[in-house]
């Protein structure tokens, strides 16, 4: 087999592991939660969900990458024995990133859609209605979503086949500096605006009345599911890493770094939105309908559109690249593919298996027939299986192979290695082994809707 590649950096490995955890989620979906789920409150619920779940899990998952330097499958293989059934959870990894990414990048083409409809002005200056029909059009039109789905998963292919050193980390050391200059320069001209006050009441000020049961299981679903946990990315990353390099402070800098960047987002959108007297929304109906409205009627808006659909492509880009980079590596690792080859493969099969997710809005396909059947089209099946069962059993195999199953003495030695931060390697493993496991139940049975009754 040829030489593991490896980080030629601890800037390059953090840049890339938060890249991967910060995505579209952060930009559409923490900020509507927060106002929504009591402002102050949620966020110290949140970073507390962070710190005792978020934070130890993915610390189990760069250890695992790390002490194997194998992708999802062969860790398991190599860790817990080659017939051991503790590789399911290899395999879910690998199974997880494939699906997300194959529905994920319709909505990243989106991002690229409307950057390109900003640049030239198509989305300037237009009203609520004129907005909302440009996305059910595109929602709509075959040719475009699976135009800018081909053409998105060819962005991300291209930078997966260079490497390791040459391809992830360069681009993640181009695209998340980026990232944080744009959203930066947004915030400054957020922070001019008359809405600014309201907004920050209404996202960080203390409104306990809004805070109950449903803001604890928003938060603790949030911190799981926005540091990219359970598909394989943080253990495929952290397999990159040499022994010497600091796995805890690693952790803590990569989380640390996506909550900044979910909370600039929400500094960001509601200043704008409450500027001009408009409700905030979640999901895609908040960025590619009301922030467009808002967006317009600011001076320079054509160019602040254009920066801010910029800003969505490269948050979709940087957690692209790595989940190709887990059903790349499996091939790399446990079949001895040449990248380039690992790469058009893994890369063409997702971006094949996303054409149903491309054509849901689409009368061409078969999704009226399964919206009868089961409520739901391709794309949101997708999303309601990987991130209500695959990503939380993920998550909770991880944990309870880590704190129970993983040899004491690789884990205990994998941790301390190079980290001034041994201290607090009890405190892991005891959040590991008894709060993790039941937190991730709990997320899993809200998520299918178990704990949701009034």
């Amino acid at each position: 087999m040829a030489q593991r590649a490896h980080w030629k950096s601890k800037a390059g490995f953090i840049l890339a592991a938060a890249g991967s955890a910060v995505g579209l989620g952060n930009i559409w979906k923490f900020p509507y939660e927060t106002g929504e789920n009591g402002g102050g409150i949620f966020v110290i619920v949140y970073l507390l969900c962070v710190l005792l779940v978020g934070l130890p899990v993915m610390t189990a998952e760069i250890l695992l990458g790390r002490a194997a330097q194998c992708s999802p499958v062969g860790a398991m293989r190599k860790l817990a024995g080659r017939r051991s059934g503790w590789v399911i959870f290899g395999w879910l990894g690998v199974a997880s990133s494939f699906l997300i990414l194959s529905y994920y990048s319709v909505v990243a083409g989106w991002s690229l859609h409307y950057t390109w409809l900003a640049a030239k002005g198509g989305i300037n200056g237009l009203g609520t209605e004129a907005t909302k029909a440009i996305y059910m059009e595109l929602f709509g039109n075959p040719w475009l979503n699976v135009g800018w789905h081909f053409v998105f998963m060819a962005m991300t292919m291209a930078v997966v086949a260079a490497g390791v050193s040459r391809g992830v980390e360069r681009w993640s050391i181009i695209l998340m500096p980026a990232l944080f200059i744009m959203l930066g320069g947004l915030l400054i001209r957020a922070m001019t605006l008359d809405g600014f006050g309201p907004a920050m009441d209404f996202v960080f000020g203390f409104h306990a009345e809004d805070f109950g049961r449903r803001g604890v299981l928003e938060a603790l679903g949030q911190a799981f599911f926005s540091l990219s946990l359970g598909m394989g990315a943080i253990l495929t990353y952290g397999s990159y890493l040499k022994k010497e390099d600091d796995i805890m402070s690693a952790a803590v800098t990569i989380s640390a770094l996506d909550t900044v960047i979910a909370i600039a987002a929400a500094m960001v959108l509601f200043p704008i939105i409450f500027s001009h007297g408009m409700e905030p929304a979640a999901g895609p109906g908040l960025v590619f309908i009301t922030i467009p409205v808002a967006i317009s009627q600011l001076p320079a808006g054509s160019f602040l559109m254009m920066i801010f659909f910029a800003l969505l492509v490269v948050a979709a880009l940087t957690s692209a690249i790595s989940m190709l980079e887990v059903a790349t590596s499996y091939f790399v690792d446990e079949r001895s593919w040449p990248r380039t080859k690992a790469t058009l493969v893994a890369g063409g099969a997702i971006t094949l298996v996303g054409i149903p997710s491309a054509l849901s809005g689409s009368v061409w396909f078969f999704g009226s027939s399964m919206v009868s059947v089961i409520g739901m089209n391709w794309f949101d099946a997708l999303g309601y299986l990987t991130n209500n069962f695959m990503l939380p059993l993920g998550g909770l195999g991880i944990a309870l192979f880590t704190a129970w199953r993983l040899n004491d003495a690789i884990r205990h030695d994998h941790f301390l290695s190079g980290t001034k931060l041994g201290v607090f390697y009890r405190a892991w493993l005891f959040l590991l082994k008894f709060v993790v496991p039941v937190a991730i139940v709990f997320v899993f049975l809200d998520s299918i809707g178990m704990l949701r009754a009034n």
